[in-house]
């Protein structure tokens, strides 16, 4: 079956990890295998997938079962696998500590933003030049608190915020892939969507 991207989601496996800042990346997959009625299951390559059909585009939604730090030995495989040798045929959604929380955006190509997931992909891939719906989850009080803050359960009403967020997230990859990566630039980027407003 000829496939056109891999979405990945970044995240941690275990439900320890559900619903955590962290975790949006993921919550974002979810959110997209229910809009496009598939269920995501244990594929070859150390990942949950899911194939699917969005803007008549063939996609594999995929959640790595590694942990974050180790995205990349997932990601690779899969790339292979479906034989997607393009940077811009792999999106990445992940949480994004430079952004406030529950801004959405949209960028090809990069820095890492001190993302050990994002720069897992970059070491196996060699590149950095895939896709990236961001998340934000905003940064912690203070330096020491990093691990913390993007590990622990939120607030309902930050927990809320990232609900909107995730599915902005969600409708920026669907747009990603209908009109690609300029439009999308454009209505994510040249806007402030406010999550309270939906």
């Amino acid at each position: 079956m000829s496939v056109d991207a891999l979405i990945v989601g970044l995240g941690n496996p275990g439900r320890q990890y559900e619903r955590t800042r962290h975790n949006v990346g993921a919550d974002c997959i979810d959110e997209l295998a229910r809009r496009h009625g598939v269920l995501l299951k244990p594929g070859r390559d150390k990942a949950l997938v899911a194939e699917a059909t969005i803007a008549d585009r063939r996609v594999v939604l995929a959640f790595p079962i590694t942990y974050m730090n180790e995205s990349g030995q997932a990601v690779r495989p899969m790339l292979k696998r479906y034989g997607l040798d393009q940077p811009d045929q792999l999106i990445v959604v992940h949480d994004e500590l430079d952004l406030a929380p529950g801004v959405t955006r949209v960028k090809a190509g990069g820095g890492l933003a001190g993302n050990n997931g994002l720069r897992s992909i970059t070491a196996h891939l060699h590149t950095q030049d895939y896709l990236r719906v961001r998340i934000g989850i905003g940064k912690p009080p203070s330096k020491e608190g990093g691990a913390g803050h993007v590990l622990s359960k939120l607030p309902p009403q930050e927990r809320a915020l990232l609900d909107v967020a995730v599915q902005h997230a969600a409708d920026a990859v669907e747009m990603l892939l209908r009109e690609g990566i300029d439009a999308a630039q454009r209505h994510y980027n040249g806007t402030t969507l406010d999550p309270s407003t939906d």
